[in-house]
This record gives C-alpha cells, structure tokens and sequence, in this order.
C-alpha cells in the first residue's frame, strides 16, 4: 500500500511556460529572453518545495490522460510527489499556465486552468471514498488549498466535513482570484497566505502595508493571515497580535512561484516546531533565495 502523504496539495498543476528576460519591459516590447517549460501551479509549487524540504506531499488535481498530462505525472513522480489520487481526466486537456517577465517584474500573464475548474469536487473523490479518508474520519493533517479551486468548491469545502479536522492553508492563485477565498475567511482552522494587494481584495480596501493588512483581515474574521510585500515588511497576524519580519534583500531574478516558495517552506518550518516568529524569519529566507534564482532546500 502507499505510504500515507505527510500533507494533501489541493489544487492546480500543470505546464508553467515562462518567458525571462533582464530588460525592462513595456507593452509592445520584444526583446531576446529565455522561454522554459516547467512543471508549475500553485499548489505543485508547494508540492515540490514540500519535497526539497523533506515532506512526502500528495497532489489532488485533475490532469488530461493526453501526452502532457502523462509526461507532467511522470515529472511529479520524479520530484517525489505522490500522484496516486490524481484524478485523470479522458476528455479534458492538460492544464498550462503563461507568464513573461522582465527586469521590471511580471508583465503578463494567463492561467488556463479550465481543466481543474471543469473537473469539480471529483479531484475530492479520495477524501471521501475511504482512500485517504471519509466523512466519519476526516482527513486530520495539513492541507494546502489553492484558489484556481472554482468559488463555490472552495465555499463547500469551508463547510464540508471531509475538512473539519484538517489544518487548511490557503492561498489564491492570483489578485483575480482572491475573491474567491471568502467563504474560508472565517473558517478558524484556516490559515490563508495573500499579498498586500490580494488581502486589499478581500477587504474592499486599500492597506499602506502588511501589517496593516493583517490587522484588517483579522478584524473581518480570519483565524490567522500572513501578509506579504514584496521586499517590504511582512505580517502574521492572528486576534492574539500582530508579529512583523523583514525580508532578507536580494537581487530578484525571478517572480513566478515565490508566493507558493514562501507558503511551502512555512508549513514546513511549522512543522519542525518552529514559533510564530522563527517560521516566519524561515520563510522569508526560502522567498528570498527563490526570486533570486537559488535553489531552496
């Protein structure tokens, strides 16, 4: 039998095709870059950075059984990621997502992620069905949630009792989506992972800063929040106060995925036993090494 996963990656994988380049970038812009394919998504990002840090994680996602789709399992098999409930889809295409960046950070970019939208709650069917759990016995370990998740399955998600033991940790895929986070807001084993401008969103206002950010999304309910600015102060905030940390300074070489970088390695530091204020020192310093273009391990 397979080994029980250490935590459940719940939402999109799929191609990352990206387009690098060290120029500044303005619309119209064609400049010579790098253009690679990864395997990519929010939560396979948090799976892989699971795996570097030493976690067995699980990926409950819908993938296309075309060319892609076997050759994207076959790259998460490598990474040590365990694909065994990944619901494979016969008629649905293997989801990709497409970015270009310049030295002047993101300047585009289009998630197609039709394919996880269309599938449902049948990415669930393992939490469910006895496989790794059922209503009578939730599944009582970590969870990473992503928002290219479709709002009203995140919202029966909130309410489901195939949830009611787990540790949620939720993030949104992009700004475009925060919205769709609400219905976990005031769920209070939730934990939600947002920038500055995603948890404006989910507020309906603006925020000088991180810190202000997870004062204001505490007051509308959330259990706890950690708010990211970019190379400016970042904030966990839970009712019990509000701690603030500095990320390291680095040269930024690459955007995509940092987010997700962040998110993973504080799950696992919290997992080590670190405190509030150590996981979030650690997560930073994985951030950091991520964006500028360092292995995070």
């Amino acid at each position: 039998m397979t080994a029980r996963p250490d935590i459940l990656c719940i939402g999109s994988v799929l191609w990352d095709i990206i387009g690098r380049t060290p120029a500044h970038m303005v619309s119209g812009a064609d400049v010579p870059g790098r253009i690679t394919r990864l395997p990519g998504g929010v939560a396979m990002n948090i799976a892989m950075t699971l795996a570097r840090f030493g976690l067995r994680p699980a990926i409950l996602t819908a993938i296309g059984r075309d060319p892609e789709g076997d050759e994207l399992v076959a790259s998460c098999n490598r990474l040590g990621l365990v694909t065994d409930h990944v619901y494979r889809s016969e008629d649905l295409p293997t989801d990709r997502y497409m970015a270009v960046e310049g030295g002047n950070g993101l300047i585009a970019a289009i998630a197609d992620a039709h394919s996880l939208e269309a599938a449902g709650d049948k990415i669930l069917r393992p939490l469910a069905d006895g496989t790794l759990a059922t209503a009578a016995a939730p599944w009582a370990g970590p969870v990473a949630l992503d928002g290219n998740l479709t709002q009203a399955l995140l919202a029966d998600i909130a309410a489901s009792p195939l949830f009611s033991a787990a540790d949620l940790r939720v993030a949104p895929a992009s700004p475009g989506k925060a919205e769709r986070l609400l219905p976990l807001l005031p769920v209070p084993r939730a934990t939600l992972y947002v920038n500055l401008e995603e948890a404006g969103l989910l507020c309906q206002r603006r925020f000088a800063s991180a810190p202000e950010a997870a004062a204001g999304l505490v007051a509308r309910g959330a259990a706890r929040v950690l708010v990211t600015d970019g190379g400016r102060t970042s904030a966990d905030g839970t009712a019990d106060g509000i701690l603030t940390a500095e990320p390291p300074p680095v040269l930024i070489t690459r955007i995509t995925g940092a987010g997700d970088t962040f998110m993973a390695a504080h799950i696992a530091a919290e997992r080590r036993g670190e405190s509030r204020a150590g996981a979030l020192d650690a997560a930073l310093a994985a951030a950091a090494l991520y964006v500028s273009g360092d292995i995070v391990s």
